[in-house]
């Protein structure tokens, strides 16, 4: 076995602790060389501004939908149980959003506008399955009662910035890659100090 086909990508481990991380190429048997990047993990202050754009998001989703059903007038009213076809559509709308949004694009409004992206932990594509109990089980986990927000604040204190709804759902939140800009310098024949080259 070669030093190429020995080396291991790490990330690849659940129980690794520093995911995102690269380590030099990789041969693989499928693919041939399989590179691996870095991903700098999201912070807990700018997920919390990315989730409250994302609340204006689904408030005014749910508005623009429910209010036909309230000049319906009774429909309104409608019950099945304890939930009224009102709190049905708007819990829908709710989790309708974060489930679809993450899925096929791996970030919703709020976190496109703040640079954020949803990945696997394992670094593999995320299923149906990792995205529903991330945004639907995990979430649900949070808003049962209003104390349960506070379980948000797990995002603060972990290492790895995972809260609960990320560990449930396999999945970490990282910063999208930034553009650059290249300036060419050259040395200044004076102080030899660097100077940006205006030409």
């Amino acid at each position: 076995m070669s030093e190429e086909e020995g080396n291991e990508v790490r990330g690849t481990n659940r129980n690794d602790q520093e995911v995102g991380l690269t380590t030099s190429d990789t041969l693989s048997e499928d693919t041939g060389v399989l590179n691996t990047i870095e991903i700098p993990i999201a912070g807990f202050w700018i997920r919390a501004w990315a989730y409250l754009f994302d609340l204006l998001v689904v408030v005014s989703l749910n508005g623009i939908v429910i209010a036909p059903v309230y000049l319906l007038g009774d429909v309104a009213e409608f019950s099945i149980g304890t939930f009224t076809i009102v709190g049905i559509v708007s819990t829908l709308i709710s989790f309708g959003y974060f489930t679809v949004m993450t899925k096929l694009l791996g970030q919703t409004l709020g976190k496109m506008v703040f640079g954020l992206k949803v990945y696997s932990y394992d670094h593999l594509e995320m299923t149906w399955l990792d995205v529903i109990f991330r945004e639907v089980v995990g979430r649900y986990i949070h808003q049962s009662l209003l104390v349960t927000n506070v379980l948000y604040l797990i995002v603060a204190f972990s290492p790895e910035k995972r809260g609960l709804h990320d560990r449930v759902g396999r999945t970490f939140v990282g910063l999208e890659s930034r553009k650059t800009k290249s300036i060419i310098q050259k040395k200044s024949e004076k102080n030899n100090e660097l100077k940006p080259d205006m030409a």
